[in-house]
């Protein structure tokens, strides 16, 4: 091991811009230094230029976003939300909040993301069922859009809106040219959720972003989240509210990484390009694909491995890299995998498992830091390809 010679290269560590302590000092020499101020404002102007978002309301946390998003749909006990099974938990949590079921869609192994057709066949199923079907919950994975236009298409008919989970997407289009539309900013889409976290492109070190066409749904939610307090000189309330406003100082620092965003993207998917230029040609190991429909932001480079081809299993990749100082991480476990969610449903169109299974299995997130130099790189794919020589398992 070299750990004490070597610096940890971690999986996706924040990146400061340059200008994010300026704003910060503003922020301080203003002493608006609690939740909301100048800086909220700004953020959400700059935030809603940037994605085309026309309201936009900055939070604590995407998960605070994504729990206004459903409160605001009327999402409750006895409804049933429908979600990707391949995501991070807090995609799918706050509908639990809520006291909904929650019923997972299988991944497409084309895009990884959130399987249309079973899409249209759970629904078909729900409907059919009687159940009450409050919303679809696609998530953008690893900064690749969902396909939101079949996705649109398909809930349609069934009177189900779409809320866009965004929170690895930033900076990422669906479409191409002119016609692109930033993540979760595709027209018909009901509401759009962002994480600022401080393992996304860009961050505020803890935050989030709820956003939508729809300028009354972000009214509502603006209000649910400051304590749902009425227009009067005292405290009044007549629905329960959530403190869930996003710190001034914070924004401040969202600001300056809004300036940086188009560059993190670009870097993003270059240290994608220099891992595959390293990696190429080695059996057993492919990338996470790209859709055709769009443009990922490559937030993280995901590969997967094929054990018995490559000659070792991704876990034993993943611990030879961590011996060297390396941060790397397994695919996300599916929500149906989930201990806490193993009594919910799901539609997968593979028999005896899921693509999402197989992902996971399969799966292995590597560094993606947009500081990481092309000699970086160069040391992970050094690492993996050494297996090919050892034949380590």
């Amino acid at each position: 091991m070299t750990h004490a010679k070597t610096p940890r290269l971690f999986l996706s560590p924040p990146h400061m811009g340059g200008d994010e302590e300026r704003r910060v000092a503003e922020a301080f020499l203003s002493n608006y230094i609690a939740p909301l101020g100048p800086q909220v404002d700004a953020f959400e102007a700059a935030f809603a230029e940037a994605t085309g978002l026309p309201h936009c309301l900055a939070l604590s946390s995407g998960t605070a976003a994504m729990h206004l998003a459903l409160h605001c749909l009327g999402v409750g006990p006895g409804d049933v939300v429908v979600a990707s099974s391949l995501t991070f938990i807090a995609s799918v949590s706050p509908a639990h909040f809520l006291g909904a079921e929650v019923v997972f869609i299988d991944s497409d192994r084309a895009t990884w993301n959130m399987d249309p057709d079973l899409l249209r066949e759970a629904l078909t199923a729900l409907t059919s069922e009687g159940r009450r079907v409050k919303a679809v919950i696609p998530t953008d994975l690893y900064g690749q859009c969902a396909d939101y236009q079949r996705l649109l298409d398909i809930c349609a008919p069934f009177g189900v809106p779409v809320i866009a989970d965004a929170a690895e997407a930033m900076g990422a289009r669906y479409g191409h040219g002119d016609d692109a539309s930033h993540a979760g900013a595709f027209p018909g889409l009901k509401a759009s959720i962002f994480s600022f976290n401080g393992n996304k492109i860009i961050t505020t070190s803890g935050g989030g972003m709820l956003a939508s066409e729809d300028g009354e749904l972000i009214r509502h939610a603006r209000k649910l989240s400051q304590q749902a307090r009425e227009p009067a000189p005292h405290y009044e309330h007549v629905e329960i509210g959530y403190n869930y406003r996003l710190s001034n100082i914070l924004a401040a620092i969202g600001l300056g990484q809004l300036d940086v965003l188009e560059a993190r993207v670009a870097k993003r998917r270059q240290i994608f390009r220099w891992y595959e230029q390293a990696l190429a040609g080695l059996p057993g190991l492919t990338f996470m694909p790209e859709a055709a429909y769009g443009k990922s932001n490559r937030w993280l480079t995901v590969i997967e491995i094929d054990a018995q081809s490559f000659g070792a299993t991704p876990e034993a990749v993943r611990q030879a890299l961590e011996d060297e100082n390396i941060e790397s991480r397994p695919v996300w476990k599916p929500m149906h995998q989930q201990p806490v969610f193993a009594d919910c449903r799901l539609f997968s169109g593979k028999d005896g498992g899921a693509v999402a299974e197989e992902q996971f299995a399969r799966g292995l997130c590597l560094p993606s830091g947009t500081a990481m130099a092309q000699d970086d790189v160069v040391r992970v794919a050094g690492i993996i390809k050494s297996f090919r020589h050892k034949g380590r398992a």
